[in-house]
This record gives C-alpha cells, sequence and structure tokens, in this order.
C-alpha cells in the first residue's frame, strides 16, 4: 500500500510529458510538390548560372582584351570544357534534388523527437547548472 501512494504521484506526474504531441515539420515541408517546386527553381536557377558570360572577366583577370570568341563564354562553356557530359550530369545531380529531399524531410521527421528531447533535456541540465552558481550578493568570507 505504501508503494503505491508513493509510486502513484510519480506516475501522475510524469502524465503530461508523455501526453505531449510528438514535434512534426510542416505539412507544406514534407508534401512531395514542395520538393518538386524546389527542383524546378533549381534547374532555373542552374541554367541561369550556367548562362552568364564570363570571358571577358577571364580575360581581364589574364591582363588582355577578350577576344570575340571569349566575350561569348559563360559558366557552362569552361565546365563543358572538363567534362564532355556536362550537361547530362548537371540534368542527372538536378532531378536527383526532389527525392533527396524528401528522404531528408522524412529522415528530419523521425529524429525530430529524439533531438526535441535531447534539447528539453539539455535545457533542463543548463538550469540546474544555473541555479547551482554561487549568489553574487552573498557575502564572501
Amino acid at each position: 500500500m505504501r508503494k503505491s501512494l508513493i509510486i502513484l504521484p510519480l506516475l501522475v506526474a510524469a502524465t503530461p510529458v508523455a501526453a505531449q504531441p510528438v514535434p512534426q515539420l510542416p505539412p507544406e515541408l514534407t508534401d512531395p510538390r514542395t520538393a518538386q517546386k524546389l527542383a524546378n527553381a533549381m534547374q532555373a536557377l542552374s541554367t541561369a548560372l550556367l548562362n552568364v558570360r564570363v570571358g571577358e572577366v577571364k580575360a581581364a583577370l589574364e591582363g588582355r582584351e577578350a577576344s570575340a570568341e571569349e566575350r561569348n563564354m559563360t559558366v557552362g562553356d569552361l565546365a563543358r570544357r572538363n567534362d564532355p557530359d556536362f550537361d547530362r550530369h548537371m540534368q542527372q545531380r538536378v532531378a536527383s534534388v526532389g527525392p533527396m529531399m524528401q528522404q531528408g524531410v522524412r529522415t528530419l521527421n523521425q529524429a525530430l523527437p529524439a533531438m526535441m528531447k535531447g534539447l528539453h533535456d539539455a535545457e533542463k541540465s543548463l538550469d540546474r547548472a544555473i541555479s547551482n552558481l554561487p549568489d553574487p550578493t552573498y557575502p564572501r568570507r
């Protein structure tokens, strides 16, 4: 009987912690359409970046005037020099962004409860440490 009188308040006190909702990411971030929108935006950004003309800058860095051919040189042209299949590789990388983002969000959603628990535990530890600090107004001997 005495054991149950001691254990019962502990169980009742622990109930609100167990009843707290499991934190989740907003549905907008977990929606596959969001991942597709991000992939489309990355495709447009990468295309825009690859079309930036850099020939004149390259010639200026080398201390000379740019030729007519160099004036039209883009970032994509420089990238294609080292990789003849650059365009295909770039398309594959951009196409993999959506599925990789979805997997990352799923993993984050699974890890979020443990992360929140760890943050809560760290907060409690900090509170305990702060409560043990000496009072600065306490007289020294």
